[in-house]
């Protein structure tokens, strides 16, 4: 089996050689690894090269990601059997050592699995901002997990595509069976990594994050970074929905978001109904069917993040933290709304 990583980076200097080493560092290695500098002002291109790597320069790329790997996959993919793996991984990510393996394993074991995306966790650092996101991939891993595995997002921190799925893909978008132009991934979306996950399944492959396909990403460290970073993931997801339309694959991501919208009005509700109780009664006004079900509630957001360590602990046991993060990500959502009402254009601007 041969095996292709793809490394798409745009001044990531100070990542790529950690990067890089998670790769070298992998139980089943990858035979070549191309990193694709995308209009990088910096010395990522040079750093790789020494790291070992081999260099793709893009070429006036206006497309971001999409566009840099459109560039960089069409040669390597020529080269490549049907029956090889392209795994095409974040430049500020760094994968476990088994990940490849355990990903070539899924794809072995199963040939309707189309690809394998992985399962990501926060780097440490960025404060309590990254803490709290730490949380929120932590109980992000454990979701995926109940829902056996089944991958909801190809991501595009480390995910290993079958080379005939991504061939299919390509021939399905020049044939008009979806949009996004004539190349691997799409020109048109925000987010590329929805965008083909979504094209993948419509073409009647299955998608899979096994727990033994974990990786650690960077986190945003401070709230405009996280803003324009999560209103990119959130305006892409809409946008993507309302491109696919409704169908087989697209439903539960319909359902996705309407409970998106339920979960903030539900969120509204609780803090409403709280501030009203302390106002008038005080904390004796707190019946014990009320406390009761703020004790689960409580629980069960502490026991989600036991494995994020006992900061995340202590800081999901106040709620109040939390709560604050669970508004900022509802505000994400409601503008995303709004804006894709209205048709305001939002643009990719790297973080």
């Amino acid at each position: 089996m041969e095996l292709v990583a793809v490394v798409p980076a745009h001044n990531e200097q100070h990542g790529i050689v950690a990067t890089l080493a998670g790769l070298y560092r992998q139980t089943v290695r990858p035979d070549r690894i191309v990193v694709v500098a995308d209009n990088c002002t910096d010395l990522t291109a040079e750093i790789a090269e020494r790291c070992g790597a081999e260099v793709f320069v893009t070429s006036a790329n206006r497309d971001k990601k999409a566009g840099a790997l459109n560039q960089a996959l069409p040669a390597l993919l020529d080269e490549l059997p049907d029956d090889a793996l392209l795994l095409v991984q974040d430049a500020d990510t760094v994968l476990n050592p088994r990940f490849v393996a355990c990903a070539a394993e899924a794809l072995d074991e199963d040939a309707s699995v189309g690809a394998v995306g992985g399962i990501f966790f926060g780097e440490e650092g960025g404060g309590l901002l990254g803490l709290l996101q730490r949380m929120e991939y932590e109980r992000y891993a454990l979701e995926i997990h109940r829902k056996g595995n089944k991958a909801t997002v190809l991501t595009g921190t480390g995910t290993v595509f079958r080379t005939s799925v991504l061939r299919e893909v390509r021939d399905a978008r020049r044939a008009g069976r979806i949009g996004g132009g004539d190349g691997y991934y799409s020109l048109a979306s925000l987010t590329e990594d929805d965008e083909i996950t979504k094209a993948v399944k419509t073409l009647g492959h299955r998608t899979v994050s096994p727990d033994g396909c974990w990786l650690v990403t960077e986190v945003m460290p401070t709230l405009p970074k996280l803003w324009h970073q999560r209103m990119r993931w959130q305006r892409g997801a809409l946008e993507n929905l309302r491109d696919y339309g409704l169908t087989r694959v697209t439903l539960p991501y319909f359902g996705q978001q309407l409970m998106l919208g339920i979960g903030g009005l539900a969120l509204a509700l609780f803090a409403t109904a709280t501030v009203l109780v302390l106002a008038t009664a005080g904390w004796q006004g707190f019946s014990l069917f009320w406390g009761a079900i703020t004790l689960i509630f409580v629980l069960e957001r502490t026991l989600t993040v036991r494995r994020a360590g006992r900061r995340a602990v202590l800081l999901a046991l106040p709620l109040v933290p939390e709560l604050l993060y669970d508004v900022f990500r509802q505000l994400v959502f409601a503008r995303s709304l709004i804006d894709l009402v209205l048709r305001r254009q939002e643009r990719w601007v790297a973080t």
